[in-house]
């Protein structure tokens, strides 16, 4: 079956950077929009970056001039660069990827990764 498996986060300082990286691995047939999204205590999960899998990517207002997101098909991986840190970046970083499985039919569903911490302090 398909699993995501986040990396890269942790403790920085105001200012600094961080990149975050996904890989999803499994019975595999194509991966679609690959994207983050973050959730921070007591607020609702949000779409931080997307990205197509010909490479076309969106932001929140938020992060724009900030973050790059990018992928490497070849990989099955999706990574976030994350530039000029602030601590309202803080919070729990979800890899999320819209996958079509090869099993006795093909299906297209959304599939979510555990999540990795990412705290800015300031």
């Amino acid at each position: 079956q398909v699993q995501l498996v986040e990396s890269g986060g942790g403790l920085v300082q105001a200012g600094e950077s961080l990149g975050l990286s996904c890989a999803a691995s499994g019975s595999i047939f194509s991966i679609n929009t690959m994207g983050w999204y973050r959730q921070a205590p007591g607020k609702q999960r949000e779409l931080v970056a997307a990205v197509t899998r010909d490479h076309s990517t969106s932001y929140v207002d938020s992060v724009k001039g900030r973050c790059t997101i990018s992928r490497d098909n070849a990989k099955n991986t999706v990574y976030l660069q994350m530039n000029s840190l602030k601590p309202e970046d803080t919070g729990v970083y979800y890899c999320n990827a819209f996958i079509t499985t090869r099993g006795i039919t093909y299906r297209a569903t959304n599939y979510w990764g555990k999540g990795t911490l990412v705290t800015v302090s300031s």
